[in-house]
């Protein structure tokens, strides 16, 4: 049977549209930090590029976008220290300490939200509903982010991976988010912008929504979430949110953190 890319369309936005229904009431959201508060892969690319030309990687010649997006975006440190010094993991491990400290001087010159944040901060906030914020980034680096975004209050639980028993891909940091705000995974959703945070909501067994600020999209596809945006501003977000409250799915409780 032939389809049309008209019916294609239609059907993509009704899959989005109805994608959160299933969690009326809904009580909870989760977001992940890097990439999907804030657009900061650039920063995270300009510290590792800078700094691995400082010690002559990959020949001298400056890693490019492809090479961070394969190899570092949305990994732990960990990962990342044995991926660039798989002879030598302490002086990885060294290195991106060193790089997480330039990367901090960075956000706090250059550090900007994701377009349409206050507009969903503000929903989530009338809605009453609980929230934290579920990261591989250090402590200091997603402590400073939300408060550069002025967010501290915002967030009742900050879940750090290295704190956890695995980070993400596992999804351990998300099941340790939701018992931080006390919500229950068949009444909470996510956001996330890299395959392995996708991943690991996925796995935890809740809807993810992906931002495709800056990974490819069918790299983000592959990991199956709920649908993708390009950022809070989009029209599929508000429509799966306008149908979840038209099935009762969002509280009306005023939330003046």
């Amino acid at each position: 049977m032939t389809v049309s890319s008209g019916e294609i369309s239609i059907s993509s936005s009704d899959s989005s549209k109805s994608a959160l229904v299933k969690l009326a009431p809904v009580e909870a959201v989760l977001f992940d930090v890097d990439g999907t508060l804030c657009d900061s892969d650039p920063l995270h690319h300009h510290a590792f590029r800078d700094m691995l030309l400082e010690i002559g990687f990959n020949g001298g010649v400056p890693v490019d976008e492809d090479f961070f997006i394969k190899n570092i975006a949305g990994k732990h440190n960990d990962d990342i220290a044995r991926a660039l010094f798989p002879d030598d993991y302490e002086r990885g491990l060294k290195f991106t300490d060193e790089k997480e400290a330039y990367f901090r001087r960075l956000v706090v010159e250059q550090l900007k939200p994701i377009d349409g944040l206050t507009k969903l901060v503000n929903w989530i906030k009338d809605r009453g509903l609980k929230r934290a914020a579920v990261t591989n980034a250090p402590r200091a680096n997603a402590e400073l982010m939300i408060s550069m975004l002025g967010l501290t209050e915002f967030f009742q639980a900050i879940i750090v991976g290295s704190e956890c028993e695995h980070g993400k891909p596992h999804p351990g940091p998300y099941l340790k988010g939701l018992e931080a705000i006390g919500a229950s995974k068949e009444h909470t959703f996510i956001f996330e912008d890299s395959p392995s945070g996708i991943r690991a909501g996925v796995a935890a067994g809740m809807p993810v929504i992906g931002l495709s600020t800056r990974n490819p999209e069918n790299l983000l596809m592959e990991e199956k979430p709920a649908f993708l945006i390009k950022d809070y501003e989009d029209p599929k977000l508000w429509a799966a949110l306008e149908e979840l409250e038209k099935q009762g799915g969002a509280g009306t409780q005023t939330d003046a953190a």
